[in-house]
């Protein structure tokens, strides 16, 4: 199996009251499980089999439609669980910070940005904050399990966070509520592993 599925960083219901046991359960062992298998299913037998998600997922538009959704909902979901924490949310610090008020004029203006975003996004997807290639920031959103490292993607750019906004990230707890959902996404954000993405593009 060229790509396997990686434990959560943290129990099931480390996350509550904001994202709950039964979603994360099901989200993880279900969703990204099924994303994780299809991936491999997709790719097995050919060149891509060796490759990095990342290489893949510059090549998506070369490849399949089976690879492109599995080889996003892979890697997008491998993000997600990691830029959330138990005891999270607060606001970044340092370098970030910085470039989060240079960008946007505010942390709270980026809230504003990255929610209206999330909330906006038609149908399944995601909303996404990026380093682009001259090194600063932008939002933007992605359709299904689209992000902004694939060939195909009209926003361009290194993700260093997300939020998942497939109904099946939040219906259980908030039904079709995605707004709420998105509030209570700011409690658990773990800005020092966003923090540590970002210095990496620099590298």
């Amino acid at each position: 199996m060229a790509f396997e599925l990686a434990p959560l960083p943290y129990a099931h219901n480390a996350l509550e009251p904001y994202i709950d046991k039964a979603t994360m359960e099901i989200h993880h062992g279900k969703h990204h499980a099924a994303y994780t298998n299809n991936l491999n299913n997709a790719i097995k037998g050919t060149e891509w089999e060796s490759k990095t998600i990342e290489e893949i997922l510059a090549n998506v538009g070369k490849i399949s439609t089976a690879v492109r959704n599995n080889a996003g909902g892979y890697y997008n979901h491998n993000l997600f669980w990691s830029i959330m924490k138990p005891n999270g949310g607060g606001a970044p610090q340092g370098e970030l910070a910085k470039a989060i008020d240079t960008t946007f004029g505010s942390f709270e203006k980026f809230k504003e940005e990255f929610s209206t975003a999330a909330a906006t996004r038609f149908g399944s997807g995601w909303a996404w904050l990026c380093v682009t290639a001259n090194h600063s920031l932008c939002v933007c959103s992605s359709a299904n399990q689209d992000n902004p490292l694939m060939d195909v993607s009209e926003c361009k750019g290194t993700p260093i966070l997300g939020i998942d906004v497939w109904e099946h990230a939040y219906y259980l707890h908030y039904q079709n509520r995605r707004p709420d959902y998105i509030t209570a996404f700011w409690n658990v954000i773990n800005w020092e592993e966003v923090s540590r993405r970002f210095t990496a593009t620099k590298k």
